[in-house]
């Protein structure tokens, strides 16, 4: 009798596993011990302290907690980490593509060793629960393992053409760019950061790790492990501070070959145009920028599995994620049934201290998400809509000196509502209700962004008509799991199209790595 297969480890599976609660547990009285340490940067493989001073990395769950002391880098930081890139490229660009493949599985070794540690700094720094910080680690792990299949089956990028003429043979072989800055965001702080490191590093690039300053120390221990896996100093640095530091050069230097930056639109397009107009000729620059994303809920639908994948997709991680649900369509048939047992879901849900085990939901990252959610629920009121569930700040017990608030669903706004559009970052929801299956799609459409989108239906032509119909990069149907959320590397392509993204080629897809590599055609004449 065969062997079973074992079960995947993914956001949706994870949470079965009932061991790792006591390892999560031991490792966080052993990082409590560590609080508040100094970190330098890294350079060519050296540390780096700054004369500019450093800034406190304190937790969103307590702001009396101070994660840690980070350098602030400045404009010469940068300038210094892209002389080192540069450096570093020639000797890691001329390394056989199949040790680059091996020096990264030792990576994904070492991240599986440690991933305990990992994903406590995940909880302290950005308040995320333990098994979707936990499921960060494991997803940078399968991310190496799909990567490195896919070079294993192009044969690192090299491919035979046909002859163009008479005693010709030609080979297409890709070859990477150069330098690439890696800009990476605050909520998923070691995977959206990692998943563009290691494109860039396993097709033979040089990299500068620059995360957000409200999650440094999960780029920290990022580095680490490369640098410890044995990517050489040069070929991956490290560096820290506000954004602003590092902007100008990293889109002016012409030592830069290409940047990948995850993050808010408004900074995406900035860096875009920025990058377009002060490089000497046209680079490649990777962005994803978040989302506007629907889940439509039919009259077809199973309305429990509709609800459970509603709650999962818009409240998992606080609804800060660019693939979290904000808007709803219901059908107008069902809509009293779901939302009656969408809010009694909600209701049931755990939120407060992410470092307790059966919280679901912890806190927003700062104290500027918890005035935007202020603001969307007075201006949700003022415009005539009704909270099904929600709408307060939290500040009882454990939660009193962190930015909580409550999971949050409004029904009765207009469409033309501005919380229709504008991507919020917030466990927010706005609902409208629909008659067919053609104008739900055309609303999920009603957006500029086009990262996420999930439909509930029991019907096959209404989702094929949403297949057909909709513009966004990933798609779901009847996902309990998360209507819009939890794509995992070698089962989704994380793409964005229109507004969230610029190349159309999603991390954990089959052509992610050709971001960061270039044609060159080699013909020899016998």
């Amino acid at each position: 009798m065969p062997k079973k297969a074992p079960v995947k480890v993914t956001y949706v599976t994870l949470a079965a596993d009932q061991s790792l609660h006591p390892k999560f547990e031991d490792e966080m009285k052993r990082f409590e011990t560590k609080l508040g340490e100094r970190h330098p940067m890294f350079v060519g493989g050296k540390e780096v302290w700054s004369k500019a001073g450093e800034f406190e990395c304190r937790s969103p769950i307590d702001t009396s907690i101070v994660v840690g002391r980070f350098q602030t880098g400045t404009r010469e930081h940068a300038s210094a980490a892209i002389v080192a890139a540069a450096e570093g490229f020639r000797a890691w660009s001329e390394t056989p593509w199949r040790e680059r493949v091996r020096t990264m599985e030792r990576f994904a070794s070492l991240v599986d060793k440690r991933k305990f540690e990992i994903a406590v700094a995940i909880t302290y720094e950005v308040g995320k629960t333990r098994m979707e910080a936990l499921a960060e680690t494991w997803e940078a792990q399968d991310s190496v393992k799909y990567c490195a299949k896919l070079m294993r089956e192009h044969d690192g990028y090299l491919t035979r053409m046909g002859q163009g003429g008479p005693g010709e043979r030609t080979v297409v072989v890709e070859r990477p760019y150069g330098v690439w800055p890696v800009i990476s965001p605050f909520n998923f702080p070691f995977m959206l950061a990692s998943g563009m490191a290691i494109g860039a590093l396993i097709t033979g690039n040089a990299i500068i790790l620059k995360p957000t300053s409200a999650a440094p120390l999960s780029g920290l221990m990022l580095y680490q492990a490369f640098s410890d896996a044995g990517v050489p100093g040069g070929a991956v640095n490290f560096v820290t501070g506000p954004g602003a530091n590092f902007e100008g050069e990293f889109a002016s230097n012409p030592n830069v070959a290409g940047i990948a930056f995850t993050g808010s639109r408004d900074v995406g397009m900035r860096l875009y145009r920025k990058f377009l107009t002060s490089q000497p000729y046209p680079k490649p620059i990777l962005l994803e920028m978040g989302s506007k994303n629907p889940t439509i809920v039919t009259g077809r639908a199973d309305i429990a599995k509709a609800v459970e994948g509603t709650v999962r997709a818009a409240f998992g991680y606080s609804g800060q994620k660019c693939s979290a649900t904000s808007r709803l369509y219901v059908h107008k048939d069902v809509a009293r049934e779901f939302l009656a047992a969408l809010k009694a879901r909600i209701d049931r849900l755990a939120v407060g201290d992410p470092r307790e085990r059966d919280v679901f939901m912890g806190p927003v990252i700062n104290k500027e998400a918890v005035a935007k959610f202020e603001g969307a629920v007075s201006e949700a009121r003022a415009a005539g809509g009704q909270l099904l569930t929600g709408g307060s700040v939290l500040k009882s017990g454990a939660m009193a000196r962190g930015h909580f608030v409550s999971p949050t669903v409004v029904t009765g706004l207009p469409r033309s509502s501005r919380l229709f559009r504008d991507e919020l970052f917030l466990p927010f929801v706005v609902v409208s209700e629909f008659s067919s299956t053609e104008e739900a799609v055309a609303q999920a459409n009603a957006t500029e962004y086009g990262l996420t989108a999930g439909i509930f239906t029991n019907d096959k032509k209404e989702m094929a008509m949403f297949f057909e119909g909709i513009r966004f990069g990933v798609t779901y149907a009847n996902r309990s799991g998360g209507s819009t959320t939890g794509a995992w590397p070698g089962a989704q392509s994380f793409v964005g199209w229109n507004a969230s993204g610029a190349t159309g080629r999603g991390v954990g897809g089959p052509n992610y790595l050709l971001n960061f590599l270039r044609d060159q055609s080699q013909t020899t004449v016998s």
